[in-house]
This record gives C-alpha cells, structure tokens and sequence, in this order.
C-alpha cells in the first residue's frame, strides 16, 4: 500500500509508490552527450583558461591548477545594487537581479567525476566553497549564497566538463525560508542533529556514517535514491565549518556518489548546498542534497508539488550500502 510522508525541512508531502517501480521505464538511463556542438573546445580544459573570465581563485597541485574558481561569463546574477522592490501597477514586482554568479571547475579532468576526487581533492573542494561564502557574507547585496552542481544535461548541465556554480543572492529562497521555519518551530533541540541520532538508532537509511558525517536516504525521499548528507558538528554556517567536518563532508560526498555510479552508472544528478543565510542568528544546521534524476516529473508532481517516489528510501539504503567504495 502506498505511504505518505511528511518532510519536516520543508513541511510538505511526499508519496511512497513502491510497486510503480516494477515498470520496465522506470530508472531509464541518461543521455551520453551533453555538449551539443561536437569537437567544440572545453572552456574549462587546461590550456583553455583564456576562454573564460580571470580566475577569481586558482588551486595549485602539482605545477599546474587542480580547481578554479571563475565569474560565470552570462550571470544571471550581477551587480552591486541592494534588493529594490518595485511595483508596476496593481499587479507586477520587479527587482533587479544583483548578487554574484561563479562557476567553480572542480577538477581540470574532462572525463572525471564527483565521485573520482581523492581524499585531498574532495576536502579542498569543501574549502574552496567555505572562502567563497565567506566573501560572500561581507558583501552587502548578498543575503544568501547557493552552491551548486548539475551533472547531466537532464539535471541542467551545458557543458559536459565537471563543474558547479556559486551564486550570490540579493533575497533568501522560499525553500531555504521554510527550513528556516522548520528548525524554529522544532521543539527537540536541532531537526538534523535529532534526525541523525533518530536515523542512526533505526539503522535502515544510513548509506554512512562516521563521527563527522552521515549520509542517509531520507524517510521522507522524494525521488529515488535521494540523500541527505548532514555534518554531525553542529553550525549554522558553511563557512563556519572547521577543517575536519568539510573533508568529512567532502569525501562522503565523493564516496556517496560512487555507489551512487556503481549502481546505476553515469547518473544525471543536482547537489544543492543549503546553509543559513548570512544574516540569519536562529536554529539552522547546514547540510547538502542529493537528487539523482532517475524518473521524470510529471503533470501531478508539478501541478500539487506532491512528489511520487517509486523506490522506498530503504530499499535505496540497502541496495546503496551493498556497494564498497575507495576501500
């Protein structure tokens, strides 16, 4: 029988379907190709850096760079202008899209992945990410900062070279809003420090867990194969994190991905950062999300915002934790 279960971060509704995931279309792989001009030069290649902006920060290994950071050439944010609200008749609100827009080329291999860094790589990912919120932080047009990977043309992807972006914004999001919400109205301590001890006691959605970090597959899993990796050092803040929660975090991340791969392959996926919002004094607990995009959303997921997931989170778990990686 189907199941719904509440997501306490946001407050909505997810249905468990598990018998629609015996259907031969369901878990259907991605698409190879991402570039659509074959043979077009990699802008983010080695010996490619004058085809994009100055670097903002550039990470040596080795004599030559392992990771740059760069001002996204066609930025759908940009500017210095404070958060202007202006109303145009009784109806229409315009502001102007200040902020900041970064691209951050997380390693100079084409062919690599996420799930391939190692130790040092993946924690100086992490680092990289926490100097780029603090600069952030002490810009005046930017309240809230959002880190991002899409892999995969269907998660959005352009370029096929492994990247991510930054994006430095005038407003808070209505999603990072309603965990907000979440966490202030939670009467037991953290939401995620609970959900980390309460899923940990349950041991059937842990994929990992050490000291520093779990990984688990949320009870309340929209989709297939989501994951919600939570520090278990307790900050409101990304930039905030020390130095051995962010490798934690960065190398389960890469280890998390990788069962991810084993099992279904190259996998289109979104990794979202959400931390506190730069001003923000209350309860928050940063984290990051994975969405693997294995089926397709349809006309009752858009239209209600109820998602239908057809594999439960712990046969997801299971079959996950069936998977050893950089052993």
């Amino acid at each position: 029988m189907s199941q719904m279960r509440l997501n306490p971060l946001n407050g909505r509704w997810v249905t468990i379907v598990a018998e629609r995931a015996e259907r031969p279309s369901d878990f259907a792989s991605r698409a190879d190709i991402v570039d659509p001009e074959s043979g077009r030069t990699c802008p983010f290649c080695p010996g490619n850096e004058e085809e994009t902006p100055p670097a903002l920060e550039t990470i040596e290994a080795d004599g030559s760079w392992s990771m740059r950071v760069i001002p996204n050439k066609y930025p759908a944010f940009n500017g210095v202008e404070g958060f202007a609200v202006h109303n145009l008749g009784p109806v229409h609100v315009q502001a102007e899209a200040s902020g900041i827009h970064e691209v951050f080329v997380y390693t100079p291999d084409h062919e690599s992945g996420l799930h391939q860094l190692d130790d040092e790589h993946a924690a100086e990912m992490m680092f990289t990410l926490r100097r780029r919120f603090s600069e952030h932080a002490a810009l005046d047009q930017v309240r809230y900062t959002q880190a991002i990977v899409n892999h995969g043309r269907e998660a959005g992807a352009s370029i096929a070279h492994p990247h991510g972006q930054i994006l430095g914004l005038p407003f808070v999001p209505g999603e990072v809003i309603d965990e907000e919400r979440a966490f202030a109205r939670f009467a037991g301590g953290c939401l995620l420090c609970t959900t980390v001890e309460a899923e940990i006691a349950a041991d059937e959605r842990v994929v990992i867990a050490t000291d520093d970090v779990a990984v688990i597959t949320p009870f309340w899993s929209g989709v297939p194969y989501e994951m919600l990796i939570i520090p278990r050092h307790h900050e409101a803040h990304l930039q905030d994190a020390n130095d051995e929660s962010l490798r934690a975090v960065g190398i389960a991340l890469r280890d998390a991905l990788g069962q991810l791969t084993a099992v279904h392959g190259d996998v289109a996926f979104n990794l979202g950062f959400h931390t506190a919002p730069h001003e923000h004094a209350g309860g928050y607990h940063w984290h990051a999300h994975v969405w693997p995009n294995l089926v397709t959303q349809a006309g009752f997921e858009r239209g209600t915002g109820v998602q239908i997931n057809v594999l439960p989170p712990e046969q997801a778990c299971e079959t996950l934790k069936s998977i050893t990686v950089n052993a």
